[in-house]
């Protein structure tokens, strides 16, 4: 079911957003790509990769994708400690314990 949302998303926002640019690169990139591109661009301070990711979908598709990579994360986070996601995402923010 969420791959097929994911592909209706893609298909949605994805295609105008590069072609409204003047993307001129042969190969699509779906939102995970771009999300996973533009939070470690991010983590690494890369503006040029931040602006390029950033046009390859429309913003509330990297929004959509970077909110996945996160809830993704905080729950393998979770796993590997023997955590509750809320817990470590409370940790990662450095938050008080609730």
């Amino acid at each position: 079911m969420f791959d097929r949302i994911r592909k209706a998303w893609t298909r949605l926002f994805a295609t105008p957003r590069a072609e409204r640019q003047g993307h001129r690169d042969t190969r699509s990139h779906n939102l995970f790509e771009a999300a996973a591109v533009y939070v470690t661009a991010c983590a690494e301070d890369d503006q040029d990769r931040i602006d390029e990711a950033s046009g390859w979908v429309s913003p509330e598709a990297l929004s959509f994708g970077v909110n996945e990579l996160a809830c993704r994360a905080v729950i393998a986070l979770a796993r590997e400690r023997d955590e509750s996601p809320g817990t470590v995402a409370r940790s990662l923010l450095g938050l008080p314990a609730a």
